[in-house]
Formats: structure tokens, sequence, C-alpha cells
């Protein structure tokens, strides 16, 4: 087990910048995910980490030891395809064994690596199967089972689990964190979905056109984030366009000036943002927190919630969220409404 270091690495192809500069420190046995849309370039970051891909410049760090033109198969990472890319003419076992046979493992302790494996991944009764007689949770299992056998110092996971329904992607990032944190291994998970970095990672990694735009916790990024690609792209948030107007006071696109918190207006801020859930509506301010007036679009049940959707004088589209058992029903479409939230849940990006 060892952490992972890229110190300014950067990826080129002809005209193209796939990964800008970026530095990130991997510490020893945590689970870090990389997110964000197609093309932000968190696959090929994580194949410059593999060996896949040779960065352009900068290098990459595996405990204490530079890797950056060390080749793949010397790397001692293992690696889980978005395909499991398993053996088909190979049961489960002999899967798992495959790259301890490569490692030059003798006969007894292969055999005892691959049923600790098995048990791990709770694949006991499973280990005589060919992997086509096998569920898409299972084949995923037996992926990562034959990843870890090796006793990698690092775990890269790339999008494992996109070929999977909702339900069973829910399942299988639970069992996927239970294996690691077993494991105990340095690891790395791409994604392009939110909520799964959000419920499997210790920390998150949030790219956009190659840049690395914010790194923390799911806390972190949810009530903190740096920028208005990172407020939108981790779950949903308001943004009402405008300046800065000095030290705690913004001034949106239609005149009305709001309140947000002292320090937070920097001059270069374009919008407000604050989260659904921190906003409610009412018919008229009541003078605890910012009042922006709005006008009541729709409203939506969502069972536990209702979603309001409004729209400001300036033509920002807002969302308010409010339990369904402490809605007030009563409001209508197309009625003027105040939408207000608390200084403090609002936050000033550029």
């Amino acid at each position: 087990m060892a952490g992972v270091s890229l110190h300014k690495v950067r990826k080129v192809y002809g005209d193209s910048t796939a990964v800008e500069e970026t530095s990130l420190e991997i510490v020893e046995g945590e689970l870090l995910a990389l997110l964000g849309p197609s093309g932000c370039g968190k696959t090929t970051t994580l194949r410059m980490i593999a060996g896949f891909v040779v960065p352009t410049s900068g290098s990459v760090r595996i405990g204490d030891r530079d890797v950056t033109a060390v080749p793949v198969h010397k790397r001692n990472v293992g690696m889980v395809f978005q395909g499991y890319a398993l053996f088909p003419h190979l049961t489960v076992a002999q899967n798992i064994a495959f790259g301890l046979k490569l490692h030059g493992w003798d006969k007894g302790r292969l055999q005892q690596r691959v049923n600790e494996m098995l048990s791990l991944a709770r694949l006991e009764t499973y280990a005589e199967r060919y992997p086509k007689a096998l569920s898409g949770g299972q084949q995923q299992r037996v992926a990562i089972a034959r990843a870890i056998a090796i006793q990698p110092e690092v775990l890269l996971l790339d999008e494992p689990l996109s070929a999977l329904d909702a339900q069973l992607r829910s399942q299988m990032r639970a069992q996927i964190r239970e294996l690691q944190r077993q494991a105990g291994i340095t690891s790395v998970f791409v994604t392009h979905d939110q909520e799964e970095a959000m419920a499997i990672a210790d920390r998150i990694g949030v790219m956009n056109l190659g840049r690395l735009e914010q790194l923390g916790s799911a806390q972190d990024l949810y009530q903190r984030p740096a920028s208005r690609f990172v407020a939108t792209f981790i779950g949903k948030c308001n943004l009402i366009e405008g300046k800065s107007n000095g030290p705690g006071e913004f001034v949106t696109t239609d005149g009305h000036r709001l309140q947000v918190p002292e320090g937070s207006a920097s001059h270069d801020a374009t919008v407000v943002s604050f989260r659904p859930e921190n906003a409610w509506l009412s018919a008229q301010p009541d003078g605890t927190a910012n009042a922006l007036p709005v006008t009541l679009k729709a409203s939506v049940y969502l069972g536990p919630s209702v979603e309001h959707e409004v729209i400001t004088g300036g033509g920002s589209r807002l969302t308010i969220s409010a339990p369904a058992r402490a809605d007030t029903s009563h409001w209508l479409p197309g009625q003027a409404l105040f939408a207000q939230w608390r200084v403090d849940d609002g936050l000033c990006l550029a």
C-alpha cells in the first residue's frame, strides 16, 4: 500500500490539451474519486497513474518511487476496467489466479490467495463458474478480486459501475467500498456520477475541461463549492446573475441588492448561489433573510418534498424545495411571491 503523488502533470495530444497542469496528493489507504463530465480529463489522469498514458510533462510517484517512465507491468497497480475484461474461457477462480501466475506465485501460495479473494468478494460458491453464468454485479466483484489479488500498491477503477442498472450500481458501490476498506489499498475511482462519488469516496476531485476545479470531501464540495461549475455539478444549485458591490453586498442584473457572507463577494463574482433546500417562499419578506421578488411558474410533488419553480424579474429560474408535510400548498402558478434564504446560506461565485 502506498500513496500517489502527481506533480504538475500535463497531457497534450497534438493541439488538444487533455489534462492541464495538475498536482495532486492521494493519501495512503484513501479512496479518491475523480468526478466530471465526459472529456474532462479524469480517465486520462487515471491512465497516467496506471502507466497506459505517458505525461507530456510533470511526474507521477507511487510511494517513494518515481514511476513516470515505468511501464504498466512494473508499477504494481491493479486495474478494474469499465467492461470488466474477464477471460470468458476461464472460471472465476482461474480469472482471479491469472495475475498471480504472471507474477510467479507458487501453486500453494497462489491457491491460498485465490481462496482469500473468493471469501473477501463473497464468491466462494461461484469459484467454478464461467463469466457468462454470472450477473453483472458478480462479474464486477470478480474483476475487483482479480485486481486486488496481486496485492497492488494502488487500485484504479475506471467507471466500473457504468454498465449496471441503477439498483445494482447502488448495491455495488457499497460492496466496492467494503472491499477497498478491508484490503486497505489506496484507490482511485473515476466516475461521471456525482451521487456515486459522494457515496463511495473519502475525497472527491472535480474535473472540468482538463482542470482540477476543486478537491475535498463531499460535504466541502456541496456546502462550499469553489466555482460555478462545481456548484451546479454537485447537486442542484440556484444561480442569480449580477455583480459584487463591495464587501457583503451583491446586486442582481435587475437591480436588487442582496446580502452575502462577509468576504465572499470578490470583485470578479458574477453569481450568487444557494441550494434549493435552504430557501423558502413567502407572501411578504419577514426581515430575517434575503428576499427576492419572484413569480411562481409551477409546483411538483415528489413525495418527500415539493419543488417550486420560480422566475425572478431578471429572468433567473430558481428551484425552491420544501418538505411536503410542511409545504404551504395554497401557492398558485402566476402568483407574485418572495424567495428567501439566510445570508450565510448564499455564496458569491465567479
